[in-house]
């Protein structure tokens, strides 16, 4: 199993519920959640070890929405 972590424009409710039939139709995504109130409305998702970020990436894009790499912070 393995974890994607990535940045989206999913602001709201509404638009998580657009992409809800898609990521539950996934057959490599195990689960997944939008943290709508973060600034990076961060998509999560545990998925098997043969799924992709830029797969990932693509399939989001491809259904109207922005979503990149989300930039690893160091707290110093």
């Amino acid at each position: 199993m393995k974890l994607i972590i990535l940045r989206t424009n999913i602001k709201n409710k509404k638009k998580v519920k657009r992409i809800k039939p898609i990521l539950n139709k996934h057959p490599q995504i195990i689960s997944w959640s939008v943290d709508t109130e973060d600034i990076d409305k961060v998509l999560r998702i545990e998925s098997t070890n043969q799924l992709f970020e830029n797969e990932v990436i693509e399939l989001i894009e491809n259904n109207g929405f922005q979503c990149e790499d989300l930039p690893e912070y160091i707290l110093v």
